[in-house]
């Protein structure tokens, strides 16, 4: 290869568009915040859809790793886990998780599937919790949870180290980890009634922590003993506390629907690993039951159960807001919202505090859309309760 052709590869390969996979429920780093770059975000023309798919009824979202996409959906009265291709949707493996799930608002599973070193990680709405090879789809090791939430075992499990970490609720403890290779119990947390929240993970004065949003409480225990840091009181209408936390700088944001609102509490650091906590603001500007907000730049950006809202992290301070954006979902890429409507509309807008800039509208999906997006590999994969949908988003 001439200097020339080696510099013009180097380049090339400097400027190449990024890829980051999204292996669990809000990516890689549990924030809702894609790495890719290269996107498209305004279009004039509809946005390419490269394949689509039944699925079944499920709210889950999905795990995208290695050219496959894992989901969960809804066949022969199963509740089901799916590994599909993302070049085409086809069904590379199918496992049945446990039977079918039945609700007013939406059947099926609620969890988005974690992979981690070739296992994947899945619960079921009635509480069986299962590991399963990825390449293959057989059952490793299972676990069965006997809490009833109303609206179904929702929370997706948190590998953290060794650890698979899920919110089983009541005596089987507000948080529970196990081995993640064997399944093997490790240690359990509290005894709270479970929410519909998954388990987060924050470091803070040199300690690893666990969040659990519990049916009524926040609890914090250390990640690798289980040891209570933190048991904070947070009750909500049926116990719906399911959106996000979020830790940042020695705060931890908290937000639910219906009357509860939102808080920000700056956690202190005590004595043997112990956590106190005192709010820094509380409000009912943002309303979320299970839609979670993403952080940039100090505010926080999301589509709560009444509007499109932009909030300062620090203040609670509305930056702006969107009237009637309701329910929808987000996730953010390359400096600009992907936000998925309750009706299925795409809109990009540039990530701005100083107001809502779409740059594209599009119709993409019909019916309820409750499930977040991801974006792998210059795709969007998006669904609603049943439709498994793959967009261009390098087209």
């Amino acid at each position: 290869m001439t200097k020339a052709g080696l510099i013009l590869t180097v380049f090339l390969a400097s400027t190449a568009a990024v890829r980051a996979e999204w292996p669990c429920f809000r990516g890689p780093n549990y924030d809702g915040i894609s790495r890719e770059t290269g996107l498209t975000v305004a279009w004039e023309k509809p946005i390419p859809l490269v394949w689509d798919r039944q699925v079944g009824a499920a709210f889950s979202s999905f795990a995208a790793v290695g050219g496959r996409l894992y989901t969960c959906g809804a066949a022969d009265g199963q509740q089901v886990l799916y590994c599909l291709s993302t070049d085409d949707g086809s069904i590379v493996w199918k496992t049945p998780i446990e039977k079918e799930y039945r609700d007013t608002h939406g059947d099926g599973t609620r969890a988005t599937p974690t992979i981690h070193d070739g296992r994947v990680y899945i619960q079921g709405a009635h509480g069986r919790l299962l590991c399963v090879d990825a390449d293959k789809g057989a059952v490793v090791w299972e676990k069965a949870f006997t809490a009833k939430p109303q609206w179904g075992y929702s929370g997706s499990v948190l590998i953290e180290g060794d650890l698979a970490i899920a919110t089983p609720g009541s005596g089987q403890g507000s948080l529970a980890a196990f081995d993640r290779k064997t399944g093997k119990p490790a240690w359990t947390c509290g005894d709270d009634p479970p929410g519909y929240g998954t388990p987060y993970p924050f470091t803070f004065n040199g300690r690893r922590y666990v969040v659990g949003f519990t049916g009524r409480s926040v609890v914090i225990a250390d990640a690798r003993t289980g040891a209570l840091a933190l048991h904070y009181p947070w009750e909500t209408s049926y116990d719906v506390n399911a959106a996000a936390p979020i830790f940042s700088d020695g705060h931890l944001f908290i937000t639910s629907g219906y009357d509860t609102g939102s808080a920000l509490l700056k956690l202190t650091a005590q004595e043997d690993g112990k956590l106190s906590a005192s709010e820094v603001w509380r409000s009912k500007v943002l309303l979320n039951k299970f839609q979670s907000c993403v952080l940039v730049d100090g505010n926080l950006y999301t589509s709560d159960q009444k509007h499109l809202h932009c909030v300062e992290f620090l203040t609670g301070k509305e930056r702006w807001m969107v009237p009637r954006i309701k329910d929808g979902t987000l996730v953010v890429a390359e400096g600009h919202i992907f936000l998925l409507t309750e009706a299925g509309q795409l809109q990009i807008a540039e990530l701005s505090p100083e107001g809502f800039k779409p740059k594209t509208q599009a119709e993409i999906l019909s019916g309820r859309c409750w499930t977040v997006s991801v974006i792998d590999n210059g795709r969007l994969y998006a669904r609603n309760m049943e439709r498994v949908a793959c967009f261009n988003l390098r087209g």
